[in-house]
């Protein structure tokens, strides 16, 4: 009788696993033999030192970003799934508005975040303003993949289905529903994993620009500090905290998305097998 394999023993958690192991452990070797100080690259296990040491006044500040980041997400995963759903109902729509949500994806965020900042700060009064400029900022980083990917679903469904839809007089808000919102799901799922991250990066790119402190500071700024004073190791941890966030949001979509196409879908049912 065959006995399962644990699924954290599965080759696809400890290839990656003991590759990443290997890395680091070169890494510290090369940093003790060569006797590269710490102010310039500091070894996996004093980042790993720092981290416990300072994890009172970094992991608060990673909250600040992760608030931000799943602000902006939500609001880009509403935006997006509405705005393609708009564009399915008519190409005119489509062709004369799509154009432009590429061009806000193709500027750089960097470029605009300062006068984004300062409109906002003219419009909403208090602390609160910075908090809304720097989820505009990610929402504009995280938009369009879910935009792009919903909108490439939406326009994929099986033409033979559409062809049968019509042929029994179905409304075009019942073929939205039963047909190409569920042949979209993959395209859309797809579209979350990548903006997961983007959301993450735009807050952080958007914190840098902001340069906020405080109480309310997020990790981004963490960073500078650490930047700043020469504090290297804590820097590398700040960056640590950031990384592994990511990923995690990253594992958290993804695991979402083959919970939810397991069934039915030839990417998660091969994934399985």
């Amino acid at each position: 009788m065959k006995v399962a394999t644990p699924r954290w023993l599965s080759p696809e958690i400890l290839a990656p696993l003991g590759v990443g192991l290997l890395a680091l452990s070169l890494w510290e070797i090369a940093v003790r033999v060569s006797g590269i100080p710490p102010y310039l690259l500091p070894g996996p296990i004093l980042v790993l030192q720092t981290l416990v040491q300072e994890w009172g006044s970094l992991f608060p500040a990673l909250l600040i970003t992760l608030q931000i980041t799943l602000v902006a997400f939500l609001a880009a995963i509403a935006s997006g799934l509405l705005i393609a759903i708009l564009f399915t109902q008519s190409k005119w729509i489509e062709r004369s508005f799509f154009p432009y949500a590429v061009i806000l994806q193709t500027t750089p965020i960097v470029a605009i975040a300062p006068l984004i900042i300062i409109w906002v700060r003219q419009i909403v009064p208090g602390d609160n303003s910075t908090f809304v400029s720097l989820v505009i900022c990610a929402w504009i980083v995280a938009f369009f993949p879910i935009l792009s990917n919903t909108t490439l679903g939406l326009n994929s469904a099986d033409h033979n289905l559409v062809n049968l839809f019509q042929l029994y007089h179905a409304s075009r808000w019942q073929a939205l529903l039963y047909l190409r919102l569920p042949s979209a799901m993959p395209y859309f799922l797809g579209g979350l994993r990548i903006s997961g991250g983007l959301a993450l990066i735009g807050a952080v790119v958007a914190e840098f620009v902001a340069g906020t402190g405080g109480t309310r500071s997020g990790i981004a700024y963490q960073i500078l500090i650490s930047s700043f004073n020469l504090q290297i190791p804590r820097m590398f941890a700040a960056l640590l905290m950031t990384t592994v966030l990511g990923v995690t949001i990253f594992a958290a979509l993804t695991l979402l998305s083959d919970y939810l196409l397991r069934y039915w879908h030839e990417s998660a049912v091969k994934q399985e097998n």
